[in-house]
């Protein structure tokens, strides 16, 4: 039975407040066979050996055994992932495609690894190199990444693209030169570098926090263990085989030592693992009690024409979910509330209850009443009319869609290819 994903995060999913272009991510690489370790580093077995029932040594004891046998484990019991090439593709002289790595890692930032490998199996279609994202319109890729959360990766991306294609399309293989790009920081370029590169770096995702912080027991809690955990990992990375550590690491995390519930008797660190041999490995990692976020309200207005085009607009390139798409709203944000009555509409029309809908962002929720109204006529400055049959293909974020689906139920989701309606012009 295939264990499900989960997300490497630090904040909850789908929100529109930036995160910085680097937060806990998770990638990882496909794998079938190892390759020879290295007899100073320790980076693996072959994969023949193996893998969860390993109980040579106590995991906690060294960093080369721990490589050794996690290495083991991955090459057997490794995610098929569609960024990933596997081990014995590695051994045969395949190297990973840095684009690849580099786009994986930035839609991986908050987001669950199910939901990312349809946006990245339509991205490398869409543009298969970051020559082919940089040449694209910016609201094409917003269009295209409408979904994921926080959309200031989105910008980042295009702008790191762009910057890269100037440069000649190829990415820098170091951690300092990647840090030099957009959207890229201490997480990512670490990952980068170790996945595209093989280069040993230390890769400390939400998943490899919970993996250390159960195999030593460390009772700090997490916002404030960060320094510790990189230290563990740092020690343990191998000169052999760094990407392929950094991502069973991950898988470790993703597929075993679990949130809730982890099979410790299927992990290759279980001897030694100082949470498992106390019996309550699910009190780590140990995290302060969360805040409650405040509650916002608000109004939003779907206008809708007789065609049943949506009146729409793009929000400003900066701040809560720039550069997207919107129906009108009022002016609520993450601090103040906006009017939630139909008085506050953008321009005068039969304005019509269509119900509540709410949506959690990283540091508040938000509660928006929605209106709706049938309007024909030209669109007001600075609006604009998306036919029917593109509202999908639209950049709108999740709440603008819950906004259109509470006033037009099915509007927002793609027709089907078999449907017998023709789009109206």
């Amino acid at each position: 039975m295939a264990p499900a994903d989960l997300t490497r995060k630090t904040a909850p999913r789908d929100t529109g407040v930036a995160a910085s272009g680097d937060s806990s991510t998770a990638a990882s690489r496909d794998s079938s066979t190892a390759a020879s370790r290295d007899s100073s580093t320790a980076a693996s077995r072959d994969g023949s050996t193996a893998a969860s029932g390993d109980t040579g040594k106590a995991a906690s004891g060294s960093g080369d055994d721990i490589a050794s046998r996690l290495l083991g484990w991955y090459d057997v019991h490794h995610r098929e992932l569609p960024w990933r090439i596997t081990p014995r593709e590695h051994a045969r002289g395949a190297r990973p495609d840095p684009y690849r790595i580099w786009l994986s890692e930035v839609m991986l930032q908050q987001t669950t690894v199910e939901a990312v490998k349809t946006y990245f199996r339509a991205f490398v279609e869409k543009w298969p190199d970051v020559e082919a994202l940089a040449a694209a319109p910016t609201e094409d890729v917003m269009k295209a990444w409408a979904g994921l959360g926080y959309y200031s990766r989105a910008r980042n991306l295009k702008a790191c693209a762009d910057l890269v294609a100037e440069r000649g399309g190829r990415f820098p293989d170091t951690e300092a030169g990647l840090r030099e790009l957009p959207g890229i920081g201490a997480y990512t370029s670490a990952a980068i570098t170790a996945i595209a590169f093989d280069q040993p770096a230390a890769v400390v995702d939400g998943n490899v926090e919970r993996v250390i912080s159960r195999l030593f027991s460390i009772t700090t809690p997490l916002s404030e263990a960060k320094a510790e955990i990189r230290a563990h990992v740092e020690r343990m990375v191998p000169g052999t085989r760094p990407g392929d550590f950094a991502q069973a690491m991950m898988d470790l995390g993703a597929t075993i030592c679990t949130p809730r519930r982890p099979r410790c008797m299927l992990c290759p660190l279980r001897e030694g693992c100082s949470a498992t041999g106390s019996g309550d490995p699910e009190h780590f990692p140990v995290r302060l009690p969360k805040a409650d976020k405040p509650l916002r309200r608000g109004a939003a207005f779907v206008a809708v024409r007789g065609d049943g085009a949506i009146l729409l607009r793009k929000r400003p390139e900066r701040g809560l979910l720039g550069g997207m798409t919107e129906v009108p709203t009022t002016d609520w944000t993450a601090r103040v509330d906006g009017a939630t009555t139909e008085a506050a509409a953008p321009f005068p029309a039969n304005w019509r209850p269509a119900g509540q809908i709410a949506h959690v962002f990283t540091h508040f929720a938000l509660e928006l009443d929605v209106f709706r109204a049938e309007v024909n006529g030209a669109a007001p400055t600075g609006h604009f009319w998306s036919l029917a049959h593109e509202i999908s293909g639209e950049a709108l974020p999740t709440v603008m869609k819950k906004a259109i689906e509470a006033a037009i139920p099915g509007a927002t989701k793609k027709p089907s290819p078999h449907s017998a309606k023709r789009p109206h012009d």
